[in-house]
Formats: C-alpha cells, structure tokens, sequence
C-alpha cells in the first residue's frame, strides 16, 4: 500500500521542489558527458545505465557545476543496482573514470541507500549510513524517490519521503564540481533514472 501511496505522490508532483529545472529530456544525454566504457542510453523516456563488456566503473556527470541545491529524481533498480549519486565531483585521472567527490549511495536492499559516502584521494569513505530501520523504505522492485540537499557544510537525503541522514562536515562543504550518475564495477549492473530535476540554492 505504502509503494501505491508514493506513486501517486510522483504522479502529482509532490516530491520535486518549487522552481526547480529538469537536467534530463528525456530524449538524449544532452548536459551531460559521459565517462568510461559502461553504457549509457535512454529508452522510453528514462535514462537506463547498464554495465558493458568491460564490467568497469563509469560515470555520467552533469556539464554544469554545482554547489547549493536541492536535487530530486527517480531510480529503478533492475538486475544488481549497485549505482550512486555524486554531488560536488570530479571526474578524470589516467583511466578517465577516477572520481572525486561524495556520492549518496544507490544500492540493493540493506546496502545503505540514501547514505554519504567518500571518493577522494584519502577519502574517509563512509561518512555516515542510515539507520538500518530505515534501509526497507527502499522499494527494491520499483520506482523510488531520492532527494538530495546540498547546502554550505550540510547535506540532507531522503528515500521515499523518509529523511536517510543529515550530515554537517567543513570537507564537502569546500566542495564544489558536477552532479554524476554512477554505474559500480562489477558487471551485470542495470538501473533505470527519471524525473532528474534541480533546484539551486542561494
């Protein structure tokens, strides 16, 4: 019941912020650039990442930069969707696919989605993981609602319309750098993205 409630509050909007823009067109990868060899594509209307031959990390980030924000989009986990959001990030190195920044993480059931964790050069890795009462709020076979606030020091998540952690560290807050969809290593990698809207913060 409570996946049937949420899905009606998708249908209305009631999830995204006031003001905010889309960074996706449904059509194509416009805005974005695309890094590694892992597969990036839109079919029906939704941006699917799906592992490649290779089975590699890849990343799809956003051409802009941001700081302030507050982020919300759908993701749908098909196969093993370990995947991830990163704010504030940078994407290169040697292989193209080094990344530095703070990702929110996207993953099967009990594997701490909605909770920070860091990639940079002696990176802390995880910062903080929701409570685990809170990991069932994620729908393993359909849609879920992420949102991401990103303010100053302060980064808030929610899964569902459940806040998954609250966060204040001088670190990301000196951050700053692109919004980038992340694909896990690994292989057999599928997840499906809609509704990727912005809005930015003052």
């Amino acid at each position: 019941m409570k996946y049937l409630i949420f899905a009606f509050l998708f249908s209305t909007g009631f999830f995204y912020a006031q003001g905010s823009k889309s960074l996706f067109n449904g059509k194509d990868l416009s805005g974005w650039t695309k890094h590694g060899t892992e597969y990036w594509y839109v079919d029906s209307g939704e941006l699917v990442c799906e592992s490649g031959p290779e089975k590699k990390y890849g990343y799809l980030s956003t051409n802009k930069p941001y700081k302030n924000f507050i982020l919300d989009l759908d993701f749908k986990l098909e196969a093993n969707g370990n995947s991830g959001i990163f704010i504030r990030s940078h994407v290169g190195g040697k292989d193209g696919t080094t990344i530095r920044g703070w990702q929110v993480e996207v993953a099967p059931p009990d594997l701490h989605t909605g909770g920070i964790y860091e990639s940079t050069e002696g990176g802390r890795g995880w910062i903080i993981k929701p409570d685990p009462k809170d990991e069932k709020n994620l729908n393993p076979d359909g849609w879920n609602h992420m949102r991401i606030e990103a303010k100053g020091d302060k980064i808030v998540t929610w899964l569902n319309g459940k806040q998954m952690v609250e966060l204040t560290d001088d670190k990301i807050g000196e951050g700053r750098g692109s919004i980038a969809l992340q694909i896990h290593s690994g292989g057999g990698i599928k997840v499906r993205w809609k509704n990727i809207n912005i809005q930015e913060l003052k």
